[in-house]
């Protein structure tokens, strides 16, 4: 049976532009608390860091060695409209990730540039069977990029900074290998690995094709995400649920292919839509890469805005920070120009993600209580403070 919505107006599920606790500028974005599920380590390279390692390991086949033009070239490939195309810049990425050095140098960068941007908490994704190239092994690779995390976090501390990283260690599913990935993120569970992923073009490559790494996994309790629902549709994510028991959803946007809207505002959503969101399976959406693979048109068009109102499980994600030109508070700031979003939207977002990462939950209920409730409060503080100045001076006068 479908769920039948009653209309829903522009003021349910925000505040609206204008209305307390007030929109943030982007100064207010940068300081807010934000807590990152869904980011590739391979697509968030700084342009300088590419030339870098692609100069010391004799790589070169970049298609430009200026480190700005570069950024511009990654952004401009992945503009293409095609999920296919977007992948293939990562083939100079991974290039000139083969080494141990390499490998901490952009783990470490990685997570101060994350927390440099008010980034709490994240998980950051790689497939590790993409680094062997020059000899490293498996466990090598994992061991490098724990260290490199562990490392920016040390430096983010210097920094004023607080962050938390852990790994998900991706299977690539046009690939045989995920049961081995599943093995490797479960030996390294209490290392610095939270959990594990697979990833590639969907089309073609099943989920269901990996089917012995996710009965693995849940026999050893152990936590997956699974990429469906980016560019292949609602078969994708109904075969991440229900045949392999995803914990959370990879993009999971054409989830919005299963609700109707009718032109009197009426919402209905279809079994699947109604199934993900009364489970509160978490949807790791990513506005900006979904407009460049073309799951989506535009901002205004992007499923987050009926997501976010009808109250699914909706996370606010960056995918690839090169590739994408773009952070964590960049998609805030598109969506809340867009959208009207408030402090409160922000913080709905960020507890949404923490209350779906991949730690232990009274980790997560610490990280909310402590860390992302007293930061926004903080921020609404600000505002009022603010308002209460601009009135009395407008009175003065």
């Amino acid at each position: 049976m479908t769920s039948q919505i009653n209309k829903i107006t522009e003021g349910s599920g925000h505040t609206g532009r204008g209305t307390a606790p007030g929109t943030p500028d982007s100064e207010q974005i940068r300081r807010a608390p934000k807590v990152l599920l869904h980011d590739h380590l391979d697509g968030g390279l700084r342009p300088g860091t590419v030339v870098d390692l692609a100069r010391d390991c004799g790589y070169a086949g970049l298609p430009e060695t200026d480190p700005d033009k570069l950024g511009v070239w990654f952004r401009e490939a992945a503009d293409s409209g095609s999920l296919e195309r977007y992948l293939e810049t990562f083939a100079h990425t991974c290039a000139v990730m083969q080494t141990k050095d390499a490998l901490r140098r952009v783990a470490a960068e990685c997570a101060e540039d994350l927390a440099e941007d008010g980034v709490v908490y994240a998980e950051v994704r790689y497939a590790p069977e993409q680094h062997l190239e020059a000899g490293l092994t498996l466990e090598e690779v994992v061991e490098a990029v724990n260290e490199g995390f562990r490392e920016g976090e040390r430096r983010a501390r210097a920094n004023g900074h607080r962050i938390r990283v852990g790994a998900l260690l991706t299977a690539m599913r046009h690939a045989a290998r995920a049961l081995e990935i599943a093995e490797l993120a479960n030996r390294y569970r209490d290392s610095g690995v939270a959990g594990f992923d697979i990833a590639g073009a969907e089309a073609g490559f099943p989920p269901t094709r990996h089917l012995d790494a996710f009965e693995y996994l849940k026999r050893e309790n152990n936590h997956f995400t699974i990429h469906a629902g980016e560019a292949f549709g609602l078969p994708s994510i109904w075969q991440a649920l229900q045949w392999c028991g995803a914990d959370r959803l990879g993009h999971g946007v054409r989830i919005i292919d299963d609700i109707k809207v009718a032109e009197d505002g009426t919402v209905q959503l279809g079994r699947l839509a109604s199934y993900v969101r009364d489970k509160r399976i978490p949807l790791e959406l990513c506005p900006s890469s979904n407009l460049q693979t073309g799951a989506a048109t535009s901002y205004a068009e992007h499923p987050i805005g009926l997501l976010r109102r009808l109250h699914f499980r909706a996370t606010v994600n960056t995918d690839n920070r090169l590739m994408s030109g773009t952070s964590m508070s960049r998609e805030f700031e598109h969506l809340v120009e867009t959208f009207g979003y408030t402090l409160d939207d922000m913080q709905w977002f960020t507890v949404n993600a923490m209350k779906s990462a991949f730690i232990p939950f009274d980790e997560r209920l610490a990280m909310i209580n402590d860390v992302i409730k007293p930061g926004y409060a903080e921020l609404k503080s600000e505002w009022l403070f603010r308002q209460t100045a601009s009135t009395s001076g407008s009175i003065d006068s």
